[in-house]
């Protein structure tokens, strides 16, 4: 489902509770070019429905309606075949349930607060195999890990990532693609390439959405140890 680059519209089903939130962001999001609404609907089963009737690229997720119900839907999704992306949106910091979406599958958390502009950015991004992860809720992750992090100079060289694959995972928290990441750090596109493959080797994983929920879940590196702390004091730098 990663090919949202050919110039196709991208492909959007809404499942929100809420009649006027689903209404006022579907009609926003109709509204944009780059962007094709198939179906919006309000309950799990309807969106199930949906997604076998017509192919879905991006699946939106209002999280703040009912978390079980969305966690059933996502399981259920991938059951019946669906192999496109989850964006969930919420108008909350919710950790908890911000690290089970990830963890379920969701490529990426939208909050409400944030503006429209950034929804399609960030919609763009998910299509074409990105993540999406607001460093606030980033931010508040690794502060609720507090003591669980040891400090850098107790660890030993084998639990660190290099300083590069630092700033490249960062980058892929960010949402930027390879390319820009390079140009960032001012080295070459195949340069990062290799980086992110190392990565994917240390997570035993293939894709960047599961490579996010990696870090999330503190499992990347040969020591298993948590890295988000490390990761988002560099981004109050």
């Amino acid at each position: 489902m990663d090919s949202q680059t050919n110039g196709d519209r991208i492909r959007l089903l809404l499942l929100a509770g809420q009649a006027l939130f689903r209404t006022s962001l579907g009609r926003f999001l109709a509204s944009e070019q780059t962007l094709q609404m198939v179906a919006e609907c309000g309950s799990s089963g309807e969106a199930l429905e949906s997604l076998t009737a017509s192919p879905v690229d991006v699946v939106l997720l209002d999280c703040d309606d009912n978390a079980e119900t969305r966690d059933d839907f996502m399981s259920a999704a991938r059951r019946n075949g669906y192999r496109g992306h989850f964006l969930a949106i919420t108008g909350t910091t919710d950790l908890g349930n911000a690290a089970l979406a990830i963890k379920l599958g969701a490529a990426g958390i939208f909050l409400k607060s944030d503006a429209p502009e950034r929804l399609v950015q960030a919609i763009t991004l998910v299509a074409n195999g990105a993540v999406w992860l607001d460093q606030r809720i980033l931010r508040l992750l690794a502060d609720q890990s507090g003591d669980r992090f040891p400090l850098s100079g107790h660890r030993t060289s084998g639990d660190l990532l290099a300083d590069r694959e630092q700033k490249v995972l960062l980058g892929i928290l960010g949402g930027l693609t390879n390319r820009k990441i390079a140009e960032n750090l001012g080295l070459s596109e195949g340069t990062i390439k290799t980086s992110v493959q190392q990565l994917f080797l240390r997570a035993g994983v293939r894709r960047r959405s599961q490579l996010v929920r990696a870090a999330l879940e503190g499992s990347l590196g040969p020591a298993r140890r948590p890295i988000l702390k490390p990761l988002a004091e560099r981004l109050a730098v």
